[in-house]
C-alpha cells in the first residue's frame, strides 16, 4: 500500500505521520521503540521495525536498513515504510533475512524540514565519535549489539541530478549494487559525473566513506557490507520512493545470490 505522505498536510508535520500506516496491532513486523528523548516540549522517540524472511538454505543474514537520517529527504522515510508493507505482502522478498528497519532515525529534522536535527548537528557526521545526540547513540546501540551482515543507508542529494551510491566492498560494488543501480535506473537516470558530492566517482559508485557516517561500529570484525544510495533530491518524489524500492529489492536479491555461490565478500 503506497505510505501516506505526510508533507502534504495542512499545518504542522508530526513525525509520527510518517509512521501511521506500521502502527498496526496484528502486522507481520516486530516493532520496537529503541528510546526516548526531548527537545524542549517535543517528546521523540526512535521505532525500529523488524521482519523476518522464511528461512532460506543458511542461517540468516541480518540486514539493518535506515533512512530520514537527514530530516529534509523524505523519499528515503517513505520507501522504507512502503519497503515494510511490500514484505508483508510478498515476504520472499526476505526470503533468508533478518530486516531490520529504522524509517525515520531524524524526528526532529523531519518535523522541521531541516537536514540537521533540532540541535543543529548533521547526524550523518557524528557516528563513531563520541557523539552526544540522542539519535545517534541510540542508533550505535543498536549497531553495536545487533552486528549486522549488512547495512543500506537511503539519502537524496540536492545537488545531484541523478542516483549513485557508496558502496565498501569490491565484490559488494561489482555483484550487488551495480546491478541495483541499473533497476533502479528504470525511473531515474544515473549520475555519471567524474566528481559526486567532492568523491571521485565512476559510473555512478563511490567507494569510500567518510568520518561520522553512519557505519559499523569501528571495531566490527568481519565488516558487513555497507552501502549508501542517493537519489536526486530534486526529482519527482514518487520517482524517488520508486527508485528506493527498486534498489533495495535488488540489492536484497543479489547479494543473496552471492551467498550462494560462496563469494567471499
Amino acid at each position: 500500500m503506497p505510505a501516506q505522505l505526510p508533507m502534504e498536510n495542512k499545518g504542522r508535520k508530526n513525525y509520527r505521520d510518517a509512521l501511521t500506516s506500521l502502527q498496526k496491532v496484528k502486522s507481520p513486523w516486530l516493532p520496537a521503540t529503541l528510546g526516548d528523548w526531548a527537545v524542549g516540549r517535543d517528546d521523540y522517540s526512535l521505532e525500529q521495525y523488524l521482519f523476518v524472511g522464511p528461512r532460506g538454505g543458511g542461517d540468516y543474514i541480518r540486514v539493518g536498513i535506515f533512512a530520514g537520517v537527514h530530516g529534509d529527504e523524505a523519499a528515503g522515510i517513505f520507501a522504507a515504510v512502503r519497503f515494510l508493507h511490500e514484505l508483508a505482502q510478498n515476504p520472499e522478498i526476505a526470503r533468508g533475512y533478518e530486516i531490520y528497519v529504522y524509517p525515520l532515525c531524524n524526528p526532529s529534522g523531519f518535523e522541521d524540514g531541516t537536514r540537521h536535527s533540532r540541535s543543529g548537528r548533521d547526524l550523518n557526521r557524528e557516528f563513531w565519535l563520541g557523539s552526544r545526540e540522542p539519535e545517534v547513540q541510540l542508533l550505535e546501540r543498536q549497531i553495536r549489539t545487533l552486528r549486522f551482515d549488512g547495512i543500506i543507508s537511503l539519502h537524496a542529494d540536492n545537488e545531484s541530478q541523478g542516483l549513485y551510491a557508496f558502496a565498501l566492498g569490491a565484490q559488494v560494488t561489482q555483484y550487488v549494487v551495480e546491478p541495483a543501480l541499473l533497476a533502479a535506473e528504470r525511473v531515474l537516470p544515473r549520475n555519471c559525473d567524474a566528481t559526486i558530492d567532492n568523491f571521485t566517482a565512476r559510473n555512478g559508485l563511490i567507494r569510500k566513506g567518510y568520518p561520522g557516517m553512519l557505519c559499523a561500529a569501528p571495531e566490527a570484525r568481519p565488516r558487513p557490507f555497507e552501502i549508501v544510495f542517493e537519489t536526486p533530491h530534486e526529482a519527482d518524489l514518487e520517482k524517488q520512493i520508486e527508485a528506493n524500492l527498486l534498489f533495495l529489492r535488488h540489492a536484497l536479491e543479489q547479494y543473496l545470490q552471492l551467498q550462494a555461490v560462496g563469494q567471499d565478500l
